[in-house]
């Protein structure tokens, strides 16, 4: 039924201003559009995928990861580049053992961060 559509990850904030900030500025997504003419949502191109950002009273309220990058080789340089610009990250100590701000997992190479309304988001090296 879906197999041949397309998805989308969709993230809710409480703030689209500091959301714009953080995903255009923070996390240097370049805006594809921005939906209705008061300007929501905001949507973003993120590889071959959108990721939507749209106000809700419930941001944040997710304890799971929100949205997931695998970003291959390139994961120490953008971490790298998020440390640069103060991005603090998560650290779960139950999972494999902890580089820097990497944890490592048997083959997997694997950090987490959260945006200003608390949503979990998580990048690989897969």
């Amino acid at each position: 039924m879906l197999k041949n559509h397309d998805s989308a990850a969709i993230v809710a904030v409480t703030d689209i201003a500091r959301a714009r900030a953080f995903y255009s500025d923070t996390l240097g997504l370049d805006l594809d559009g921005e939906g209705a003419a008061d300007g929501m949502p905001l949507v973003y191109r993120t590889g071959a995928t959108r990721l939507v950002v749209y106000p809700s009273e419930f941001a944040g309220t997710n304890r799971a990861n929100a949205v997931v990058w695998g970003v291959g080789d390139e994961l120490d340089s953008i971490v790298a580049a998020l440390e640069a610009k103060g991005v603090e990250f998560e650290h779960y100590p139950d999972v494999g053992r902890l580089e820097g701000n990497v944890h490592v997992a048997g083959g997997a190479r694997l950090v987490w961060l959260k945006d200003p309304d608390g949503n979990i988001l998580h990048l690989n090296s897969m």
